[in-house]
Order: structure tokens, then sequence, then C-alpha cells
């Protein structure tokens, strides 16, 4: 069963969907899933290529809208920079033969389709009207009725690109990791003097607390200091604390602790980590705050863009990780290019492009906000 917008529906539809993604798309194919009348999330894919078999592409793009809870309906939106074509049939809208696909499988799968939209350079249409035609893009508007909205005019790679910072900064957190590496190379960590760097000693006291250094973190992300900016480097680096990192940054400051308690009793002894560990990671359980997340992401993004070349694999996965728990996959991939140029076989960034390459989203991506 169909339900076709009006025309002035659909321009008033097309106007929410950059809020409801967070951005406005661009060669994409945004899938919306309903619960009756209602959405409150939106699903952005990459257009398929030529080579794509749109059969496979059409299950995994509706499988995964059939995932969120309580959806009975879809809407799709195709947002592409090729223009549609007027033949003596009527006008023939780009990526038509995959939209046909993917509603095919919607219902098939037994979804109500909202409708299915399509934006040009010239305007935009609908794939379900018999006679489509093309309506100019300044019908597209945001409704007057809505609450004032972040910006959303980017497109989903705005934001992906580390924050620029100047050399300077980039050498004092290069000597500061220098330092800092060289003492705790040292076994039993070295012999601390009245001589040692003050901020050195400090980095050193942070240490001494590592799910306490990974909470004080998220206090002031923008804005580490470079021993600080070291330490988060040195950590991230040994993947016993950038694992801890990860599960205390998705749960909590206990989530970290009991994370470091299982890593280092598998270290010591080969205690098997419990499951629940390994299921932050993949994605499962209880969704995390994502203020918490958000502010993790800022301060690895962070490290990253201040770290040595050498030193960043470690930083870009973990913000990996964190954009791909927050729904934002095309930042997740961003990333893992930086580390691919770096280090090729960097062996969480690798298990993490197998992820993120099946489609795979963490379990929480498929649950609906309660209503506010």
């Amino acid at each position: 069963m169909t339900t076709v917008l009006r025309a002035t529906d659909s321009a008033a539809f097309l106007g929410i969907v950059p809020s409801l993604a967070g951005f406005t798309p661009r060669r994409s194919i945004v899938l919306l899933p309903f619960r009756g009348t209602r959405t409150d999330g939106a699903m952005r894919l990459d257009l398929p290529h030529e080579e794509t078999d749109l059969e496979l592409y059409a299950d995994a793009a509706v499988g995964l809208v059939a995932r969120v809870s309580g959806t009975d309906a879809v809407a799709l939106v195709v947002y592409t920079d090729e223009e549609s074509h007027p033949t003596r049939d009527g006008l023939i809208l780009p990526h038509a033969v995959a939209v046909d696909e993917l509603l095919g499988c919607a219902e098939d799968a037994g979804l109500r389709v909202v409708d299915a939209l399509c934006v040009t350079p010239s305007g935009w249409s609908s794939y379900i009207d018999d006679a489509p035609e093309l309506g100019p893009l300044a019908e597209i508007c945001t409704p007057p009725d809505l609450p004032p909205m972040a910006d959303v005019s980017g497109d989903q790679n705005v934001g992906a690109d580390l924050p620029n910072v100047d050399l300077a900064e980039k050498e004092r957190v290069g000597s500061a990791s220098i330092e800092l590496a060289a003492l705790l190379d040292r076994k039993g960590r070295g012999r601390l003097t009245a001589r040692q760097n003050p901020q050195l000693i400090a980095a050193l006291v942070l240490l001494d607390d590592v799910p306490a250094f990974f909470e004080s973190v998220l206090a002031a992300p923008d804005d580490l200091p470079p021993f600080a900016t070291a330490a988060l480097l040195w950590c991230l680096e040994r993947p016993l604390l950038r694992d801890v990192a990860i599960a205390q940054w998705a749960t909590d400051l206990a989530g970290g602790i009991r994370t470091l308690d299982a890593q280092t009793a598998f270290a010591e002894s080969g205690v098997m980590v419990p499951d629940e560990v390994g299921e932050v990671f993949l994605g499962r359980g209880p969704a995390p705050d994502t203020e918490r997340l958000r502010c993790a992401l800022s301060a690895v993004r962070e490290a990253a863009a201040r770290a040595p070349r050498h030193a960043r694999p470690a930083p870009l996965t973990v913000a990996a990780w964190l954009s791909w728990a927050l729904g934002r996959a095309s930042h997740a991939g961003r990333y893992l290019e930086l580390v691919r140029e770096i280090d090729p076989r960097y062996s969480l960034a690798a298990l993490l492009e197998t992820m993120i390459g099946g489609a795979m989203l963490p379990e929480w991506a498929f649950r609906r906000r309660p209503a506010e």
C-alpha cells in the first residue's frame, strides 16, 4: 500500500529531512522509518554504483529500516547531482531502477511506502507519480512551526576533518609525548627527581588512575594541555587501555573500572573477559549517553590533530568507533581512511572497516527515542 503525499506536503517533508538526518545529504539515498504517521530519524546510504548488485543493496537497506522498533512504513529520498531526463513518454528520474528495487523490497517486507522523492540540482519530484514533474527547489523549505534546529546546511561529510592546529602546538605535544614515553617505558616507571618537568609529573599522576583520567577528559575535551594530550595518546596506543576508554565513554566510570579489571585479569592470567565488555564494542546493550560520546569524540579528534603522524592511528580509530556509535558512518569511514594511509595493518581499524562495510550498525540505532 502506498500513501502519496500531496505536492505541498512532499515539499514540506523534504524541508524537514535535513533536520532528521542532522545534515543536508548529497549523493545519497535517505530512508525514513515511519510508525503510523510519525518518523523521528533517518538512515543515509551512498548511492549505488553501476557495479552494485541492486537486489542485495535493496535487501540490506530495507533490512536496516525494518529493524527499527515499531516501523510499519518507510519514505525514501534520493539526493543526486544527476539531472532528470525528459522523454516523449515523460520525465525519467535518476536512479529510478534502484528506487524501484527498494520500493518492491519494502512492500515485500510488509512496509507501507509513504513516498519516494528525488532532489536534483534543478528541482524535486516523486518517483511514485504516474507523470512526474519537476518542482522548483524554492518550494523546499523548513516548516515555520518547527522549533529552531542546529545548522544542517552542510552535507554528510561536514565536520569529519580534523581540527586545525598550529605547528607550535603539535611540537609541544610531540615533545611531551617523547618525554612521557621515555619515562614510562623504563621498567618501574623510572625515577622521578626534583628536576623533572612539573607537567610531566602531573601527567604521571593522571595515569595513576586511568579511569578517572578518561572521565576527566570529558570535562574539557577541547582544552587538554600538551602533557595531558600526550598521556591520552599513550593510553590509546595500548590496546588494553584503548578498549577501556571506548567502554567507559560508552557507559560510565564504573563501566571503565570493570573493563580495566577484566582486561588486566585476561592479560595477567588468561581469565576470559565477560561477554558484556565485548558487547559494548559491538554496539549492543543500553544506548550510550550521546553527550558523553560527543565529548569523547571531540577529545580524540583534538588529540589526533596534535599527535605526531605515527601516533595518529589509535586516536583516529577511536574517533571512528565513536562516530559509528553516534550513527555517523560517513565520518567513521573518513577516519579509517586516514588510518589506512598511515598504517594499513592497524588491526582495530580493519575490524571496524569490516563492520561498517557490512552495513552493521549499533543495536541502539534501531531503538526509537521516547517521545518528548
